[in-house]
Protein backbone atom coordinates (compact mmCIF):
# COMPACT_ATOMS: atom_id res chain seq x y z
CA UNK A 1 0.00 0.00 0.00
CA UNK A 2 1.04 3.59 -0.85
CA UNK A 3 0.90 6.26 1.57
CA UNK A 4 1.74 10.18 0.65
CA UNK A 5 3.19 11.95 4.40
CA UNK A 6 2.03 15.00 3.41
CA UNK A 7 4.31 17.14 6.24
CA UNK A 8 6.97 15.45 5.04
CA UNK A 9 6.53 15.32 1.27
CA UNK A 10 7.24 11.29 1.17
CA UNK A 11 5.77 8.40 -0.13
CA UNK A 12 5.14 6.00 2.58
CA UNK A 13 4.93 2.19 0.68
CA UNK A 14 3.52 -0.25 3.53
CA UNK A 15 4.30 -4.01 3.35
CA UNK A 16 2.99 -7.12 5.54
CA UNK A 17 5.81 -9.86 4.89
CA UNK A 18 4.02 -12.89 5.42
CA UNK A 19 6.37 -15.56 4.61
CA UNK A 20 10.52 -14.02 4.27
CA UNK A 21 11.52 -17.72 3.08
CA UNK A 22 9.22 -17.48 0.04
CA UNK A 23 10.36 -13.76 -0.59
CA UNK A 24 13.41 -12.25 1.38
CA UNK A 25 13.35 -8.82 2.91
CA UNK A 26 16.21 -7.88 0.68
CA UNK A 27 14.47 -8.78 -2.47
CA UNK A 28 10.96 -6.50 -1.69
CA UNK A 29 13.11 -4.00 -0.87
CA UNK A 30 15.53 -3.66 -3.67
CA UNK A 31 12.15 -4.64 -5.88
CA UNK A 32 10.54 -1.05 -4.14
CA UNK A 33 13.57 0.78 -4.42
CA UNK A 34 13.95 -0.44 -8.55
CA UNK A 35 10.35 0.47 -8.67
CA UNK A 36 10.97 4.14 -7.23
CA UNK A 37 13.83 4.96 -9.54
CA UNK A 38 11.71 4.28 -12.26
CA UNK A 39 9.71 7.44 -11.30
CA UNK A 40 12.73 9.21 -10.49
CA UNK A 41 12.60 8.48 -6.73
CA UNK A 42 15.00 7.56 -4.43
CA UNK A 43 14.16 5.35 -1.27
CA UNK A 44 15.54 6.98 1.94
CA UNK A 45 14.82 4.88 4.52
CA UNK A 46 13.15 1.43 6.03
CA UNK A 47 11.42 0.61 8.67
CA UNK A 48 9.91 -2.62 11.26
CA UNK A 49 6.97 -1.92 13.01
CA UNK A 50 6.55 -5.47 15.06
CA UNK A 51 8.85 -8.45 15.50
CA UNK A 52 10.65 -10.09 12.84
CA UNK A 53 12.75 -13.68 12.90
CA UNK A 54 16.21 -13.03 13.66
CA UNK A 55 16.70 -15.78 10.43
CA UNK A 56 15.12 -12.92 7.75
CA UNK A 57 17.73 -10.24 9.47
CA UNK A 58 20.74 -12.30 8.64
CA UNK A 59 19.60 -12.94 5.05
CA UNK A 60 19.30 -9.18 4.44
CA UNK A 61 22.65 -8.62 6.63
CA UNK A 62 24.68 -11.38 3.83
CA UNK A 63 22.77 -9.83 1.14
CA UNK A 64 24.21 -6.28 1.64
CA UNK A 65 27.35 -7.20 3.09
CA UNK A 66 28.82 -9.79 1.61
CA UNK A 67 30.72 -11.16 4.30
CA UNK A 68 33.12 -13.49 3.33
CA UNK A 69 33.48 -16.62 4.89
CA UNK A 70 30.59 -16.07 7.19
CA UNK A 71 28.86 -18.17 9.86
CA UNK A 72 25.90 -18.17 10.90
CA UNK A 73 27.37 -19.38 14.33
CA UNK A 74 29.11 -15.49 14.80
CA UNK A 75 26.39 -14.26 15.36
CA UNK A 76 26.22 -13.97 19.35
CA UNK A 77 22.31 -14.22 20.35
CA UNK A 78 22.41 -17.49 18.28
CA UNK A 79 24.33 -18.93 20.96
CA UNK A 80 23.14 -17.75 24.44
Amino acid sequence: MGVMIEERNQAQVTINMLDYTGTPLYRVFETVKSEAARYGVNVVGSEIVGLVPVQALLDVAEFYLRLENFDRKQVLELNL
